[in-house]
């Protein structure tokens, strides 16, 4: 008899007759297992018949695939994948509307299982279907369902999009160009074209010169959010995959120009504030995807600045000589420099010094350093312009304080710069999963030298404020860092909204905040105290544990990695009120609150898991992806190993989950909690017990009659909330 962990106990449907329950042999051959299921109701020609899920997505079983199936798995007889195939095939070539569109209706679903989608291509059913979008004779559902299976058969990697014909491409650019048409025709064409452009080089220059930015503009002014998305992530496309020398150029209409051109159009106030105005501060909340969309925009906007970042300036080059001398000239007046050669070289030399350079005789060494190269000229000569009174005044004032105390201009500009690319991580790749856009960036045509302009100020106040000397410099640019993150993680909705929030974060508020955070840490150090703090610390890590596994419980819904095109996928999963089988299944959208169990088909008995990994160690970390997998999708990344060979892959929507699913998961497998949460947590909730319990202690008076029996010291019952 075959061991018990190759058997699994199934119920097979067949239309107008009773389900079959049978427990399937892993190690027998899935033709024999479909044999004998067609001879329990008396069907001949089994190779004819396939397996499916009854369920879910409803996907064909395969000898690669059976491996899925758990016990309780309902199933479905239904005909094989190359037989579907060739029907569908012949019905979407019928005359008959209503039948076709019955068969584009079916084969818009079954295009997604990767099985039947090998047999369509192979009977050259691409070709056919964008035969018929070129024919242009299909319209309404018919064409929505066509789009819909030809864009996931794509999406397979079956077939290169090298091969679609230019007439395709035109007809596609057509749907998106017209100004009345259909949403579900104008969201697969939107997700076509950006398909096209992510995935063919050759295509991406055929799409850029029949879509401009004006045809998009219209799509970004709807009230619909998915056609919002589905535009501004084509506008992502195009700009990602822009030839280097063609983002810069610059037009006279920005509306008329070609999307190869990117950088000129992203810092027209109009495209900005259509996007400002229309999305951003739309009626409706921002959805996930558009948040990631949005975040991809601002990334790609950002990394515009990369080739000044990484540009060091030339000393002998007198072009950008004269842009320091520009600076001194707005600062000091330079109408008035004195006529001999030496006279002036010893005042420029003063100059320089006052301007806080660190090489007073050359400053244009200051700026050979990359980075920030001379993206950080360009940030000062915008500040000395634009907002010349605050440049004198931050130059002037520092230049007639006392030595030790002035604030050197130049050098703080240049680091200042440095800071600002590593806190919005100029020149990084987008990152798959992040969601994590500033709205406030898409509120000026210049928000980059803005947002320098704002911080600027903030390091002369902040300098100020500490009293800081030359020898403080270090220690000011990292008050200044906490100080911008901080507020930026307030996500400030304008410049102005950011000045406020920097305005409450100054040097005493900034080292408030620090003691209070490090109070856990630094508090209750003598010997009783540890003591004490030792043995609560049970008793805490139980409770944490206990929420821990309460969350696993409730679930958590992930989205599905590398779905280029913006139909929002995701899955859930929970664990079992009784801890014994975590539960997990697709689903159509984001859900609202709790997912019922009944609606998670997949399961893994928890007796199974042999252990979590997380990071790089994980299965689909390890696999090669069409985007750059960066630091911060490896940090959110964990895995369960289960029996026989089997994983589970997850990626967390933020670090918070990602603590509370791996905290979780190693409580319900007996093992340490270990992440930055738990330590924070255990942190935190000791000091707060351990100061009810000395208070309760400071409260009790001392007698001086014999004492009564002391009571217990009340012990804290904490319910911990992290929704």
């Amino acid at each position: 008899m075959p061991p018990h962990s190759d058997i699994v106990k199934v119920a097979i449907e067949w239309p107008g007759a009773n389900a079959q329950l049978m427990e399937i042999d892993q190690k027998k051959p899935l033709s024999s297992i479909i044999r004998e299921v067609c001879d329990g109701w008396s069907l001949s020609g089994s190779e004819q018949f396939a397996l499916r899920y009854a369920d879910g997505p409803q996907l064909y079983i395969t000898e690669q695939s059976r491996s899925e199936m758990k016990n309780g798995t309902i199933l479905r007889l239904a005909i094989s994948p190359a037989r579907a195939a060739r029907q569908l095939l012949d019905r979407i070539q019928s005359h008959g509307i209503d039948a076709r569109l019955e068969a584009l209706k079916e084969l818009a679903k079954l295009s997604a299982d990767p099985t039947f989608a090998t047999e369509f291509i192979n009977m050259e059913g691409i070709g056919t279907l964008a035969r018929l979008v070129e024919s242009g004779t299909h319209f309404g559902e018919m064409l929505a369902f066509t789009l819909t299976a030809f864009l996931e058969l794509m999406d397979h990697g079956i077939v290169s999009w090298d091969l679609i014909s230019l007439s395709f491409i035109k007809q596609i650019a057509g749907y998106v160009n017209q100004p009345m048409v259909d949403v579900s025709i104008l969201q697969r064409s939107l997700a076509i074209l950006e398909s096209m452009v992510l995935n063919s080089h050759s295509l991406y220059h055929r799409v850029a010169q029949d879509i401009t930015v004006g045809q998009l503009i219209g799509h970004l002014q709807v009230s619909n959010q998915e056609i919002q998305t589905y535009a501004i992530a084509l506008i992502n496309a195009l700009f990602l995959k822009a030839p280097e020398d063609r983002r810069q150029e610059e037009h006279n209409n920005p509306l008329d120009q070609r999307l190869t051109e990117m950088a000129s159009t992203l810092a027209q106030k109009h495209l900005r504030s259509i996007i400002l105005n229309h999305v951003i501060r739309g009626n409706r909340p921002i959805k996930a995807e558009m948040a990631h969309q949005l975040y991809v925009l601002q990334v790609l906007t950002f990394n515009l600045l990369e080739e000044r970042m990484m540009t060091k300036m030339d000393p002998s080059d007198q072009a950008q000589r004269d842009i320091i001398l520009e600076l001194r000239r707005i600062a000091f007046d330079g109408e008035n420099d004195p006529s001999g050669t030496e006279k002036r070289k010893a005042m420029y030399t003063k100059d320089y010094k006052m301007l806080g350079f660190t090489n007073h005789l050359n400053p244009a060494m200051d700026f050979t350093q990359t980075p920030p190269g001379m993206l950080a000229l360009d940030n000062m000569l915008y500040l000395a312009k634009l907002h010349q009174d605050t440049y004198i005044r931050i130059v002037l004032e520092n230049s007639s304080r006392e030595d030790k105390h002035e604030c050197p201009f130049g050098r703080c500009a240049i680091e200042l710069t440095r800071m600002l690319c590593e806190i919005l991580q100029v020149g990084e790749l987008p990152n798959e999963g992040c969601n994590d856009y500033h709205p406030m960036f898409f509120t000026h045509d210049r928000a980059w030298e803005e947002f320098f302009c704002v911080c600027i100020q903030l390091l002369n106040k902040t300098w100020k404020e500490m009293r800081a000397t030359a020898e403080d410099f270090n220690k000011v640019m990292q008050v200044v860092r906490e100080q911008i993150t901080r507020a930026l993680a307030m996500k400030p909705s304008s410049l102005d909204h950011l000045k406020g929030k920097l305005r409450g974060l100054s040097y005493s508020e900034i080292l408030r905040l620090r003691q209070s955070e490090r109070m856990s840490q630094d508090d209750f150090q003598s010997p009783p105290i540890i003591e004490l703090r030792e043995r609560i610390q049970p008793e805490i890590l139980e409770l944490i544990k206990q929420q821990r596994l309460n969350r696993l419980c409730e679930g958590s819904c992930f989205r599905k990695l590398g779905n280029r095109r913006r139909q929002e996928k995701f899955w859930f999963c929970r664990l079992s009120l009784n801890h014994k089988v975590l539960h997990y299944g697709d689903l159509d959208e984001s859900p609202q609150g709790e997912v019922p169990l009944e609606l998670l088909t997949d399961k893994i008995p928890v007796s199974d898991i042999k252990s979590v990994v997380t990071g790089k160690d994980c299965p689909h970390m390890k696999e090669k992806s069409a985007l750059k997998q960066n630091k911060e999708v490896l940090e959110l990344a964990f895995s369960i190993l289960y029996d026989p060979d089997e994983n589970l892959n997850f990626v967390a929507p933020n670090k918070y989950e990602y603590c509370v699913w791996t905290d979780g998961l190693c409580a319900l497998l007996g093992r340490e909690m270990g992440s930055d949460l738990t330590r924070s947590d255990l942190d935190t909730l000791i000091s707060m017990e351990m100061k009810l319990r000395l208070l309760d202690l400071e409260n009790i008076a001392i007698p001086e009659a014999p004492p009564p029996v002391p009571k217990e010291p009340s012990t804290y019952n904490f319910t911990y909330n992290y929704g």
